[in-house]
Parts: C-alpha cells; structure tokens; sequence
C-alpha cells in the first residue's frame, strides 16, 4: 500500500455507531487506515459509546462530532454509512473511491440491555471482516501488478497520455479524456477498461458521470515510477492538460450532501 487507505464513517448525529467505527478501525489498523466520521445533522458523542470503547480498551482520544460539509473536496478510498438515513442521503457522495452501506440498530434507541456493549461488538466484528477483505485485495493487486504488465500498460501511447493526466489531475472521467487526447470515446473507453482490468485505475460513479483514478492501493513502487515519469516534463502532456483545461462544460464534483 503506497499509502494510507482513508475511510469516511457517516450517520446521522454522529454521535455513536459512527464514533466506536472511526474508534475502531484506528484501533484494528492504525498502520493500514485512516478512519474519520461525520454526520448529516450531528450533536455530541455519546457517553455511553465512550465508555464502551473504553471498557474493550480502544482509544476514544480526539473524538467528537462533525458536520459532513467539513470534510467537502476531500477525497476517501471508502465512505461507509452506519445506517440507513444517511446511505439515503449519501448515496451519491462525491470523493468516495467506493461507497459501502451498513446499517446497525441505533443503541440510543434500542430497548435491549447493553444495547452499546452490543452494538460495539456488531461493529468490531464488521471492520475485522472489512479489513481482513480489503488486505486480501491489495495483496492480490500487488502480486497481479508486475513490473512487465505495467510497462505494457504505458507501451501504448494513448494509455501513457491518459495515465499521466491521471497522475496530474487526480480524477478524470472519459469526456474529458476525448477532449483532453483528442480521440474518441470508443477508444478512450477501451484503454481505460485495459488499465482497470490491470489494476493500475479503479472507478466511482457520481451521477451520470464515471470518474477513473490511479488504484489507491497501487504498490509503491508504481506510484514511485508514475510519479518520476510525470517530473520528465513531457511537451505532450502540457498540449493535453492546456485542452483539458480550456475544455468547455466540463462535468462539476458536486459538493458533499448534507
């Protein structure tokens, strides 16, 4: 992993699922993840989810309540909902690389006797499973990510242009790729589809659009490589960037839903 995954918790008041999640993922790969939490309408952490982090020895240092709108323009490998409101809301949430949706009974509301201690566990027991998962993933990406398929991957002109803009621009979708290299969007589609089966991009929808960026748990030695690649200076890459840059209606990122 060429650098930390960062990972978006949302409910509604964030004030406990979302709380003992961030805690808890901190906690399970404080070297792997970055955890953050928010809410659509938030207030105060709760007590009763400090103290049941506390009592399985998880740290709730740092933790209080924030508004989605704080973390607008930012960019997560992974925005999970913690119940069913906010996936309503959030479904569509842009700079999330993937959504996922969870959904546990609110302990606040919960008749059930130690309804946090419950809800702790169900949750524990999710991001374990998640992060189990995703290592699986990256270690598969590491180990199908070759030195020989990525050199192939740029032998081609097209897909070389369209991986520096990438590199550059962080996130394009394919029209502004057929503006940017000035080719069609059959073609643009195929090269993209060939760096994603590879590994080396990963996609997100927001709307109607497709957004295609460089795979956030590349090895790091390719993100090394990409990156050097980018300080030569290519002549052909400035051409590209000045039309992507002058291209006219280009798709907005919405701003975070709140």
């Amino acid at each position: 992993m060429t650098q930390k995954a960062r990972v978006l918790f949302l409910c509604v008041a964030n004030a406990a699922r979302s709380q003992m999640a961030e805690a808890l993922l901190r906690h399970t790969d404080p070297e792997g993840y970055e955890a953050f939490s928010a809410g659509t309408q938030p207030g105060e952490v709760d007590s009763r989810a400090r103290l049941a982090l506390e009592q399985l020895g998880v740290s709730t240092e740092g933790l209080h309540s924030k508004p989605l709108e704080d973390f607008a323009g930012q960019q997560f490998d992974y925005v999970i909902t913690l119940c069913d409101k906010s996936a309503f809301e959030c479904s569509t949430l842009p700079g999330a690389g993937e959504y996922i949706a969870w959904d546990f009974e609110d302990p606040v509301s919960s008749q059930q006797a130690n309804a946090y201690k419950h809800c702790l566990q169900q949750i524990h027991e999710r991001i374990k499973m998640f992060v189990l998962v995703k290592s699986k993933r990256e270690r598969t990406l590491s180990e199908a990510l070759s030195p020989v398929t990525l050199f192939k991957c740029l032998a081609d002109d097209t897909r070389a242009r369209m991986t520096q803009l990438l590199v550059r621009e962080g996130e394009l979708c394919v029209c502004e790729l057929t503006v940017a290299l000035e080719q069609s969007q059959p073609k643009i589609s195929r090269h993209l589809a060939l760096l994603r089966s590879s590994g080396l991009l990963e996609d997100r929808r927001a709307g109607q659009w497709v957004y295609y960026r460089l795979h956030p748990q590349l090895p790091a030695w390719v993100g090394q490589t990409l990156e050097q690649v980018l300080k030569a200076g290519d002549p052909q890459l400035t051409e590209d960037s000045l039309r992507l840059h002058n291209m006219r209606n280009r798709p907005d990122r919405p701003s975070l839903c709140g």
